[in-house]
């Protein structure tokens, strides 16, 4: 527990430090936000507001984690797992692709950085290292990280044949791929008003940091009644996604309307990483999907806007993603995303009573 608090207190310092430090830094630089045309005339006052905020939250992240760990070594003689290594992996890398698109934004003068294909073979690079890593090397338990038990391919299809190893390989390699590309875009569509994507990011990784919590109390060979997890230093994980939350609190604090810096890409790609990343961990791929609602919500609100517009030249929303239909319909900025926190709480508290249901069906405790 005082691992925990001093990974949260050094996160919250380095936050709520760090950020004026590089508002500063980017105002000197002249690297602001450029604002797209076609989008809500209220945004164009937001051109040249500082960008690049999610150095900070990354770096945050990290220092949180490590604190955390550094203690954890020197009074309890933990190492550090490399489940908490890959997760953090995900997370930096696909925040380095982000502050990629970033600069390429302000370099060009242009709400345009890196183009499509561009970002999705970086997503392809990164998740496919993520994926190989995470089949090779070993954590405390003993078993890679993705062999200690993936959603759909169990463990035992791993000692068949060569053939049935390749295949089961590949099978990961893609759905690792799908995880991260999905995840890390639809964060990155939901970071379009002031607050929304670190507000909601807040809500979705305390909601991760409870069930990792459960599953390192919970853990096969623990000791402790009903069903047990086979999960990879679920504790390890905890602490990284409470560092995550209050990352976003301490973000929050300058990022809520009118902000004073934005995260950009460096910081919706790496929080859409570190989720998808977290997802796989703790083997709740699916439950993610009610977990991050809003995310959801929001990248598919763009692709039936997409779609149906190539269909029939014809809009369903005034604008998408979604939460720029409610602008132009005339809700207030803050109301719009106060109201999408609420959702994305509904959505934490829905998964976690499924997370909870599933582990009372499991232990029998239902009937017992």
């Amino acid at each position: 527990m005082i691992a925990l608090i001093i990974g949260m207190l050094v996160t919250l310092v380095v936050t709520l430090a760090g950020t004026p430090m590089l508002i500063r830094l980017v105002h000197r630089l002249h690297y602001g936000q450029y604002i797209r045309q076609d989008g809500p005339k209220s945004h164009q006052v937001k051109r040249g507001t500082p960008t690049l905020g999610g150095v900070v939250i990354n770096l945050a992240i990290l220092l949180g984690w490590a604190s955390s760990a550094l203690y954890r070594y020197l009074h309890m003689g933990d190492v550090p797992s490399w489940s908490a290594v890959l997760v953090l992996f995900a997370m930096v890398s696909m925040g380095l692709l982000g502050f990629i698109d970033d600069f390429a934004k302000v370099r060009k003068k242009q709400s345009e950085g890196l183009t499509v294909r561009g970002k999705f073979i970086g997503q392809f690079i990164f998740a496919t290292i993520y994926a190989v890593l995470a089949l090779i090397i070993p954590t405390k338990s003993g078993f890679p990280s993705a062999q200690a038990g993936m959603s759909f391919i169990e463990r035992p299809f791993f000692s068949f044949e060569f053939a049935g190893r390749v295949v089961a390989i590949i099978l990961f390699v893609v759905w690792v791929n799908f995880l991260m590309t999905a995840w890390t875009n639809a964060v990155n569509l939901t970071d379009g008003l002031d607050g929304l994507a670190a507000g909601s990011s807040m809500i979705a990784f305390t909601g991760y940091g409870v069930i990792a919590f459960w599953e390192s109390y919970h853990l096969k060979g623990a000791g402790h009644s009903g069903y047990a997890y086979a999960v990879s230093d679920p504790l390890d994980l905890t602490i990284i996604a409470v560092c995550a939350a209050v990352a976003c609190i301490g973000f929050l604090w300058y990022n809520t309307n009118p902000a004073t810096i934005f995260m950009g890409d460096t910081g919706s790609l790496a929080l859409g990483g570190l989720f998808a990343a977290l997802s796989i961990a703790t083997h709740t791929e699916f439950l993610a999907v009610i977990l991050g609602g809003l995310y959801v919500i929001e990248a598919m609100s763009d692709v039936i806007q997409v779609g149906y517009f190539k269909a029939t030249h014809k809009r369903v929303f005034k604008m998408a993603p979604i939460h720029h239909h409610f602008e132009l319909c005339g809700w207030q900025e803050s109301k719009v995303v106060v109201r999408f926190w609420m959702i994305e709480l509904m959505f934490v508290l829905i998964a976690l009573v499924i997370f909870y249901g599933d582990w009372v069906t499991r232990s029998g405790l239902l009937f017992g």
